[in-house]
């Protein structure tokens, strides 16, 4: 495997042979899960701490069940109750999780930039779960294995991300990825919710439904960042799914076999109509989750091999 990162702190650093390695070997997992024996010895005798200082479902549940499928002794810590809120400094939360000797160490966090801090502190790998607006690269990792798995390739693919782009870490993290294999991206959605100098970043920009999802192989719709909006950005839900909600109507200029995704958790009627998010022909919703399981196995496992050896030299 061709993996030489110490940590997983987002997709900018990957090379594309490093963005391989994860999804090949999380298609091993793909198969593993599904079998009647989940469990590999991957990290037995590893500690992994899981810290999330926002709150989360899928994403927490998904690399809690990674850890104990791969035979770690894992730990979430509550961050609602924990130190910080008392006023303890990250770098003391840092010096704190030293001396448990941790491992493998899971952050989500609300500032960017907030996990790299803790990577250069602790004595252990570190995963980025998502910080701020900067990335969120397990997420992006298992959006590529989703769509490899649909279309056989990552290269050379129309790929439209719809909706608020300018608060989504996800999207950035889709954007570098995609990137990295010649994928054509569009970003779509309204002004207001399109970053400043996007253009610029090789992708291209539609403020128009319909003329951002023509031809497309993949839709991928983002739901509003209601909690890190400060103020106005769309007249109302009703008129941004008049416009930019994902519809039947609109998913028809898209190619015939053009797959819909989401990262959830989705607004049912505000960015995708429910029909189409259920639409078992169309949707792969449900498959980007079963693959986060795969994903987060793959790059634990990965740094894993790398902590090994590092500490053994």
């Amino acid at each position: 495997m061709t993996f030489r990162q110490n940590h997983l702190l987002g997709i900018e650093p990957l090379a594309p042979d490093e963005i391989t390695a994860i999804l090949d070997l999380a298609q091993d997992y793909v198969a593993l899960n599904r079998g009647p024996e989940k469990h590999s010895r991957a990290l037995a005798g590893l500690t992994q701490i899981n810290m999330f200082f926002e709150t989360s479902t899928r994403t927490q549940a998904s690399f809690e069940i990674a850890g104990l499928r791969l035979g770690a002794d894992v730990m979430s810590m509550s961050m609602e109750a924990s130190s910080i809120k008392k006023g303890e400094t990250l770098i003391d939360t840092a010096l704190t999780l030293n001396a448990m000797h941790p491992d493998l160490l899971v952050v989500r966090h609300p500032h960017s930039g907030a996990v790299g801090l803790l990577a250069q502190k602790v004595d252990c790998a570190v995963l980025n779960a998502g910080d701020g607006r900067h990335e969120h690269p397990t997420q992006a990792l298992l959006d590529a294995l989703t769509i490899r798995r649909a279309k056989g390739r990552l290269h050379r693919l129309t790929v439209a991300i719809c909706g608020d782009i300018a608060h989504s870490r996800v999207a950035r993290s889709n954007i570098l990825l995609l990137g990295k294999m010649e994928s054509r991206i569009r970003l779509v959605g309204p002004p207001t919710l399109i970053p400043a100098g996007a253009a610029d970043w090789g992708v291209e920009v539609c403020h128009d439904m319909h003329a951002g999802l023509e031809g497309a192989d993949v839709v991928m719709m983002l739901r509003l960042q209601k909690e890190r909006m400060d103020g106005g950005f769309i007249p109302s839900e009703r008129e941004y799914f008049h416009r930019y909600g994902l519809d039947a109507a609109k998913l028809a200029r898209a190619k015939d076999d053009a797959i819909v995704m989401h990262p959830g958790p989705m607004n049912r009627g505000v960015e995708i109509d429910g029909t189409i998010a259920d639409d078992i022909n169309r949707s792969v919703i449900q498959e980007q989750v079963e693959m986060g399981v795969a994903v987060r196995m793959a790059a634990m496992d990965l740094l894993a091999r790398n902590l090994r050896a590092a500490r053994a030299a």
